[in-house]
């Protein structure tokens, strides 16, 4: 599995966390910046970030900012993502297996490391269930 991973520069700290701990774990990923704390627009890296997820078949995307919020919204502006805001490892398990998300959102002012590590592991070890949930992904994808 690949993620694309990016941020503002109120996530930078927790993005590097973030690529470091997956790249620990044996995965592939790559850091679509932003590399410093100069202010910069979340809309941009969710586009980032997005764009490489729908090109590249089966990856997954981590967007940071904040809160979570605003990259969350920016994602799901793209036809084909299904980005999930999660707070904790039962959110991220549901995203995965209920929504099918490809896209995971959290925000560094509301998770710590900690936090984020369970998130993480929970989304790693979680995978789509289908069955009912697959009509409604459906429905989700012909909204877009």
């Amino acid at each position: 599995m690949k993620f694309y991973v990016a941020t503002d520069h109120a996530g930078v700290d927790l993005k590097n966390w973030t690529v470091e701990f997956l790249k620990e774990k044996g995965y592939k990923v790559e850091d679509l910046g932003p590399y410093d704390k100069n202010r910069v627009d979340y809309p941009d890296y969710a586009r980032k970030v997005c764009e490489a997820v729908l090109n590249d078949e089966g990856s997954h995307g981590i967007l940071i900012c904040g809160s979570g919020i605003g990259m969350s919204m920016a994602a799901n502006k793209f036809s084909g993502i299904r980005a999930a805001l999660c707070h904790d490892a039962y959110t991220a398990k549901m995203a995965r297996a209920h929504n099918d998300a490809n896209v995971l959102c959290f925000g560094e002012r509301v998770v710590g490391e900690g936090v984020a590590e369970s998130i993480i592991e929970a989304w790693l070890k979680s995978s789509f269930e289908g069955g009912r949930h697959s009509q409604r992904v459906s429905k989700i994808n012909q909204i877009c």
